[in-house]
């Protein structure tokens, strides 16, 4: 069966049930419920040779099992779920907004929603006889 993982010990064809890791700097063991993926570091172990893993002398063991019951979905669960359905399936767009205003020099060209299509627009510069009016002093 294609996506079954099997226990890493060598000659076994059992199916894997947990999972075996370890850290070094600390001389620790950790044997824990099967990880979701397949790690090039952590070993899948059958349920006997979980059982019967030992550790190095000087090393600890750390052996993580969790409860069964705990690990059901609640009804907590469900309503948060549907809360976040029901969040992105909320419109981020409001319509009757006012749409921010156009930087100077660009046009709107199309619209789609929220989104919008800009292009720039050439300023004719004012000729330097119309720059200031006739009652300017550069003193």
């Amino acid at each position: 069966m294609v996506g079954r993982r099997r226990c890493s010990k060598p000659s076994c064809n059992g199916a894997a049930s947990s999972t075996f890791t370890y850290v070094y700097a600390d001389s620790t063991a950790v044997l824990g419920p099967l990880a979701t993926y397949s790690e090039p570091h952590c070993y899948d172990l059958c349920q006997m040779h979980s059982e019967r893993m030992t550790a190095p002398i000087g090393w600890e063991i750390i052996r993580i099992t969790p409860d069964l019951d705990a690990l059901k979905p609640t009804s907590d669960d469900l309503e948060a779920l549907a809360d976040a359905v029901r969040e992105a399936a909320r419109p981020r767009y409001q319509p009757d907004a006012e749409p921010a205003p156009l930087p100077t020099g660009s046009v709107e060209v199309a619209r789609r929603g929220h989104l919008r299509m800009l292009t720039s627009v050439e300023i004719e510069a004012a000729p330097d006889d119309q720059l200031f009016s006739e009652d300017f002093d550069p003193r």
